[in-house]
């Protein structure tokens, strides 16, 4: 049976996970007969927000696994104690926690920095040259991540063209894809797809992540 790595970055797409795009990857992994494996940083999040106001809960903080684990039903692993020999493809789902957690791109865009060990993964796994995916705002993670290492990924956002300009500045090459759609880099074993960076229903997303995931699982 495939593994496929999961990382989650809290619970809630402002700050943390999105939930529909974090569920429809783990059930396509279920429904392709694979495993997912999830992870995520122990850290804190970089803020907690209100979702019913959608206004940051002042005061309140969250810890971005315990926060996950609410997704993986328990079952997750602190990223710290995972490598690239445990799964044998990795994906990312999006939400603002892929870019406020796992790395502060929502803050600094293309200046943006990575959470060492999700930096890390992403590179131990090209270099065991294992298929990668990343939904929604997560390309630009690993646009960071790979243009710091002299690889030019293709990938989509979408098509919002301040977005896909700082991935381009990132060192990566932007393609605008629609929603349901999604772009393969075969040299590099990377795909990507835009959902709610696009979607304005769950079934558009659901295409989208499908459609990713059956591809990543086609590429090991």
């Amino acid at each position: 049976m495939a593994k496929v790595g999961v990382i989650l970055a809290g619970c809630g797409v402002y700050d943390g996970s999105e939930v529909h795009e974090a569920v429809i990857t783990l059930l396509a992994i279920d429904r392709s007969g694979a495993e997912a494996i999830c992870m995520a940083p122990n850290v804190d999040q970089m803020h907690v927000i209100n979702h019913l106001k959608g206004e940051p809960a002042e005061g309140e903080s969250r810890n971005v696994l315990v926060e996950s684990a609410r997704i993986a039903r328990g079952d997750i692993k602190d990223i710290a104690t995972v490598k690239a020999d445990d799964f044998d493809a990795l994906i990312l789902p999006g939400g603002f926690g892929a870019a406020k957690n796992l790395c502060d791109f929502a803050v600094n865009g293309p200046d943006c920095t990575v959470n060492p060990d999700v930096a890390r993964l992403v590179r131990e796994t090209v270099a065991a040259k294992k298929p990668l995916a990343a939904v929604c705002i997560a390309p630009a993670l690993l646009a960071r991540v790979l243009g710091e290492d002299n690889i030019s990924p293709a990938l989509t956002i979408g098509t919002d063209v301040d977005t896909g300009k700082a991935i381009d500045a990132m060192g990566a090459k932007h393609i605008d894809c629609p929603v349901r759609e999604i772009v393969v880099d075969k040299e590099n074993k990377i795909i990507s797809s835009p959902a709610y960076m696009l979607a304005g229903r769950i079934s558009e997303a659901a295409d989208g992540i499908e459609k990713t995931v059956k591809t990543l699982l086609e590429m090991i």
